[in-house]
């Protein structure tokens, strides 16, 4: 039986207490950006928000909105941004670059009295190479973890939504330790700036950019040391990390060689980094049963109908789709014999985003991760990740899962996703050209 002593990453992480009346899931995307408005209004003390982006829509007007508001009903609250300092000086993939978040932020901030920072994190040179992929929103003693950023699609603001995990987690401990990461790395780093004012060019700051990333490579959460959880009680760690081979990376894979009966892994673009195939390799192996949910081809971001122009950047889900087919032909005695069941979650035209994995009633890991190898080589990423050996959070687990199921279908054979020569005209020939000269291999480490 795996414990916490045969698995050295997890038994050096800091344990916070949690009461389980202190844990919260949501279960619609809606339900959250409204306990987020309501938690923003109530503020006294700090709101920190950190994502990968604000968007200029309605749903990021309305939350900007409610922090001004919020500062305006109490001035000496510390009211934060943080997002990508590459995402939010680019418009959208495909869509005009003129108008960005940034000049945004920079138009708000003139026409407001109030002074609220937004800063731009720069992970990497280019975005390319690494974002700001960290999560969770500090407001007062409470962290918002979801893997979600602040737009309508997100937030599911209109029409539409894009699926997500959305959890409350009330914790001074855990709040203070997030905020004061924050703190520490990003507020007075030479390279980081603030966008709602006028900022220095990417090009003028690489070598602070790069320093910047060194420093990161090396941090970690700092929670105080004076309430730590007993063994046998529910607790909470979160964990940070950036580059080949970090802290992170060994927990997630300690999570998954932890499991003795039962793995639910959640990802959106099914492209697991080898190392994280080589623990579900072993765990079937050991007879652990796995589910693994993913968005359908067409639940994915990326994917563009094929009615519409057509762009390179629309391959993705289909290179993804391959994939899960080669993993899905290799394990399928798994597959037939139901100890591997996969799941391709789809409903009408909204998109999946969900990340994070429960292993047997013991580990819950909730993180913005997308459990591919550009998260695990390139990305800042965290995790909060939750440790109930009495299995308190029981309930509310199988009601997440249930729910996440609920727009799923099972794959019971590989020659259920489609074969590349299926594919429209355009992604099959590119996808073949890119087989040829091995560049699929490349891509498959960048996205």
């Amino acid at each position: 039986m795996a414990t916490l002593l045969n698995r050295p990453t997890l038994s050096r992480l800091t344990w916070l207490p949690l009461r389980p009346e202190d844990f919260t899931t949501l279960l619609q995307t809606a339900d959250f950006r409204l306990r987020l408005l309501e938690a923003i209004a109530a503020a006294t003390r700090r709101v920190y928000l950190c994502a990968l982006y604000l968007e200029n829509e309605e749903a990021g007007q309305e939350i900007l909105d409610a922090l001004y508001q919020a500062k305006q009903r109490c001035p000496q609250l510390d009211v934060r941004v943080m997002v990508d300092w590459h995402r939010a000086q680019r418009g959208r993939i495909g869509e005009d670059q003129s108008h960005c978040n940034a000049s945004w932020y920079r138009e708000e901030a003139l026409r407001r009295d109030l002074d609220i920072p937004i800063y731009g994190v720069p992970v990497q040179t280019r975005e390319l190479f690494g974002v700001l992929h960290l999560k969770g929103f500090v407001i007062d003693d409470t962290v918002f973890y979801s893997g979600a950023s602040l737009n309508n699609v997100y937030l599911h603001k209109l029409d539409k939504y894009r699926f997500d995990r959305y959890h409350l987690l009330r914790s001074p401990e855990l709040a203070d330790a997030m905020a004061g990461f924050m703190n520490e790395q990003f507020f007075n780093d030479p390279a980081v700036f603030r966008l709602d004012k006028p900022t220095p060019s990417t090009r003028s700051i690489r070598k602070e950019i790069r320093q910047f990333r060194d420093k990161l490579a090396h941090s970690q959460y700092r929670p105080s040391m004076d309430r730590i959880a007993a063994p046998n009680d529910l607790a909470v760690s979160p964990v940070v990390g950036i580059g080949k081979g970090n802290r992170l990376n060994r927990a997630i894979l300690d999570v998954i060689a932890s499991a003795q009966r039962r793995l639910f892994i959640c990802t959106p673009y099914f492209n697991f980094p080898r190392a994280v195939v080589l623990e579900i390799n072993r765990a079937l192996r050991r007879g652990v049963e796995i589910d693994i949910v993913v968005g359908d081809k067409t639940a994915n971001d990326f994917y563009i109908p094929p009615e519409q122009p057509f762009r390179v950047i629309g391959a993705l889900p289909y290179l993804y789709e391959m994939n899960l087919r080669r993993f899905a032909k290799r394990q399928r005695q798994y597959l037939s014999r139901e100890q591997l069941r996969i799941h391709l979650w789809k409903d009408g035209d909204n998109t999946y985003h969900l990340k994070g994995i429960w292993s047997d009633d013991r580990y819950i890991l909730l993180t913005g991760n997308n459990l591919n190898p550009r998260a695990f080589r390139l990305d800042l990423e965290n995790a909060l990740l939750l440790r109930d050996p009495q299995g308190t959070l029981r309930g509310q687990s199988d009601a997440e899962q249930q729910s996440i199921l609920r727009h799923a279908s099972p794959l019971s054979h590989y020659r259920q996703l489609e074969d590349v020569r299926a594919y429209p005209e355009q992604i099959k020939k590119l996808l073949t050209r890119l087989s040829r000269v091995r560049i699929d291999r490349m891509l498959n480490l960048m996205l």
